[in-house]
């Protein structure tokens, strides 16, 4: 396990914001045995997942990334956090391809105005 590969989550998840803008292409980055747990509620695998983006009740996504801390771990993984819109994901690397196996989101209200 190498910590320079920590960089990975954070480039990583500089990309998920776009594909959050592009619901269509979230497929990208789940997998079958993907899991979400979004404000309580849990989802698992591609389609139930996508499903449950796809259906969210906003018009528009606004991110609020303050901070963010990624961590190597076995297995070809890396564990993220996010602060400021309270996140954390675990990404595995499956087939030089890294895919997000975990995800969890809870809502924060910010005052963005």
């Amino acid at each position: 396990m190498k910590w320079e590969t920590s960089q990975y989550g954070s480039r990583l998840w500089n990309k998920i914001p776009h594909y959050y803008h592009l619901i269509t292409q979230l497929g990208a980055i789940y997998i079958d045995t993907s899991c979400l747990k979004w404000a309580g509620q849990q989802f698992q695998g591609k389609a139930p997942i996508v499903e449950k983006l796809s259906s969210l009740p906003f018009q528009k996504i606004q991110h609020s990334m303050t901070a963010q801390d990624h961590q190597p771990t076995p297995h070809s993984c890396i564990i993220s956090t996010v602060v400021g819109q309270p996140k954390m994901f675990l990404l595995k690397n499956i087939n030089n391809a890294w895919v997000c196996t975990n995800d969890v989101f809870r809502l924060a209200l910010h005052n963005f105005g």
